[in-house]
């Protein structure tokens, strides 16, 4: 066997998934028998090799609570990368020289040290000065080795990141929108620094390494292309890179360019090192950055726009968000006329005002920003009232940052958004209540609780007579309200709106339960954080939920309304393995392209985002759009098909 790093790889990583599914999820994925021959393949090699990575079933590492993370200097500053986003600049630095060209990966840059082949201490970046020692939470990394052949005293440099499908996957089951994660950098940041470990190893932060600071007594010929090969047969997932010189540069920058869309780890450029290891120290370093490696990053398509005005939005939690809009523009082939501002600081720091000429671009080619105030008029107001129910708004800074809230407590926006959360398709799955239809009966005071929701038929005459209603919009919504009353109960706990608990949560919380909200509900700390994906986060929010009076009152009045049935049973038919599916444009015969998702995995298919020579099918109702996808698609002979063709496809017509 050639790489037996990637096997050991491998065989972990098999033998923790079918842990996991035997012991967590009440399934086989593998025999005894195969468990058994498997685990004896892996300890052997552990042994031949002298690696061991972390989560290998050979070794248990404890969790660990800390009252807080130690500090440390490093001892020479951990600089920050010069930068350019010319390949023209890029080559002249290079000049005849060769180089390592990699992905510059957007997480946390970790040094870690081992001291007689194990791991000894894990140290974030910090200021580049100091950092904080995170030795516990390495030890639960995905793909960090715990013990490695060499044993004298190695130091090395490595990004910890979380894959995107693992962040969307995390995100999905945090219900409150405000609580979200904004970008996986964020949410590595805050995993990585956890003070309880166990958390850090349920989001399977992953590590690559860099840059190798020292292996006294190893001899990498002047190269550090072969410290890269080196740190790999350590056990390391090494960042990938080509080596390059200045002819071939512009073809591998423009090979990393075209997989962005399809890499499930978040990078925010490319890096270039000269491969000699003597010429780069030569070089030394400035007072801000090293001079033997520079940062490349790719030229945003920005257009320039007028600033029309700002929509605050208000949320169920009382948050109001700062929206720009602005005169359409063309971005990465998609008409952009929204993007958010986040928050009161990132206004204030832009000198937002309206009338303001503005520059907008795609973050990651994805997210609408604006990237510079050209006016900087600094002339925005920010609202006194609540747009929603003009009550006192007040600024409050959490963390240094500045956010607007509405304060008064029966904010039309809070109870309009609850409602709305628990009428939901994924919740209560009502019919014909929208926000605004909610808004209107809210004002009209036929719903204060849940429970009104059930009793509408009382206001029968007020509601036909509405605008916008009549007999037959009435009778479609009595049906939906009458088929939501017998229902599952992660559908009803989620529809709660429990901070921090989403669609996903709510069914692995109720199966815990075996189904019975009693047992929920009187659920102390301990049993709901021993509970796989339930930290502490999410047992405070149910914990405090219970706790009001208030909350157990309006769930007992529910109760007496609903029928709870089994949890449907997944579907067996794998109809779609094997195939990859990139969904565009407006969907019909589902609620969203969510749902659209949704449904293609439960079949064993796979979905992404973007087209490339792997994908089977681009679905798209509209086949003659001139989309970037569509031709795409077009020129890799990929197929384009209807909503209607892919369901005849599976076979299966949706109701």
């Amino acid at each position: 066997m050639e790489n037996k790093p990637a096997r050991i790889r491998e065989l972990t990583g098999l033998l923790k998934e079918a842990s996991r599914a035997y012991y967590q999820e009440d399934r086989e994925i593998m025999s005894n028998f195969e468990y058994d021959r498997l685990y004896d393949e892996l300890l052997a090699l552990e042994k031949e090799t002298g690696i061991t990575m972390a989560g290998s079933p050979t070794v248990q590492v404890g969790y660990e609570l800390l009252s807080e993370l130690p500090k440390e200097a490093h001892e020479s500053p951990m600089l920050s990368l010069d930068k350019t986003k010319d390949v023209g600049a890029l080559a002249d630095w290079l000049g005849d020289k060769e180089g390592l060209l990699s992905w510059k990966m957007d997480g946390l840059t970790i040094v870690l040290t081992y001291e007689g082949g194990a791991l000894a201490k894990a140290v974030t970046r910090g200021n580049g000065e100091i950092g904080e020692v995170i030795t516990n939470n390495a030890r639960v990394f995905s793909n960090v080795p715990l013990t490695i052949p060499y044993d004298g005293e190695l130091v090395l440099r490595g990004e910890a990141v979380i894959k995107y499908s693992d962040f969307y996957k995390i995100n999905e089951e945090i219900g409150d929108a405000d609580a979200k994660y904004k970008n996986p950098r964020n949410l590595c940041s805050g995993t990585v620094r956890q003070l309880n470990n166990e958390i850090t190893a349920r989001r399977n932060v992953n590590f690559f390494a860099f840059a190798l600071v020292r292996a006294d007594g190893v001899d990498f010929a002047d190269s550090r292309e072969e410290q890269f090969k080196w740190m790999a047969s350590q056990g390391f997932d090494v960042v990938e890179y080509r080596r390059v010189d200045r002819e071939s540069l512009a073809a591998a920058v423009e090979e990393f360019e075209s997989r962005i869309g399809e890499n499930d780890f978040p990078s925010d450029g490319l890096v270039l090192l000269y491969d000699s290891i003597a010429y780069g120290r030569s070089l030394g370093r400035t007072a801000k950055f090293p001079r033997d490696s520079i940062a490349f990053k790719w030229a945003d398509e920005t257009a320039e726009t007028t600033l029309r005005f700002v929509e605050w939005s208000a949320s169920r939690t009382g948050l109001i968000n700062p929206v720009a809009v602005f005169d359409p523009v063309e971005l990465e082939g998609t008409t952009v006329s929204r993007a958010s501002v986040h928050n009161v600081s990132i206004a204030e720091s832009l000198k937002l005002g309206i009338g303001d000429r503005i520059t907008v671009y795609k973050a990651n080619m994805i997210i609408p920003q604006i990237a510079e105030n050209l006016t900087g008029s600094g002339n925005l107001p920010i609202p006194e009232a609540c747009p929603v129910c003009g009550g006192q708004t007040e600024i409050r800074r959490e963390n240094g940052v500045k956010s607007l809230y509405c304060t008064n407590p029966d904010c039309q926006a809070k109870k309009i958004k609850r409602f709305s959360l628990f009428v939901s398709r994924d919740a209560m799955n009502i019919d014909g209540l929208s926000e605004a239809t909610l808004e209107k009966f809210v004002d009209a005071g036929f719903v204060r609780e849940f429970a009104d929701i059930f009793k509408l038929d009382r206001y029968r005459e007020q509601i036909v007579s509405m605008e916008g209603f009549g007999e037959k919009s009435y009778e479609n919504l009595m049906a939906s309200i009458q088929r939501a009353r017998t229902t599952t109960l992660s559908r009803f706990v989620y529809g709660l709106g429990i901070a921090n608990i989403g669609a996903a949560n709510a069914r692995v919380l109720c199966r815990a339960f075996d189904n019975d909200f009693e047992k929920l509900r009187h659920a102390d700390r301990e049993e709901l954080e021993q509970i796989e994906g339930i930290g502490p986060v999410i047992a405070d929010g149910i914990l405090d939920y219970f706790a009001s009076e208030k909350n157990e009152e309006e769930a007992d009045r529910m109760l007496e309304l609903l029928t709870f049935q089994e949890e449907a049973a997944p579907k067996e038919s794998q109809v779609l393995s094997g195939k990859t599916f990139v969904i565009t444009g407006t969907v019909e015969r589902f609620s969203g392209r969510r749902e659209a998702k949704e449904f293609i995995e439960s079949l064993g298919g796979k979905v992404t985002g973007s087209v490339t020579a792997k994908t089977d099918y681009l679905i798209n109702n509209d086949i003659a759009s001139g989309s970037s996808k569509n031709k795409k698609a077009k020129e890799l002979g990929i197929p384009i098909i209807t909503e209607e063709e892919f369901l005849r496809m599976t076979e299966q017509e949706r109701e």
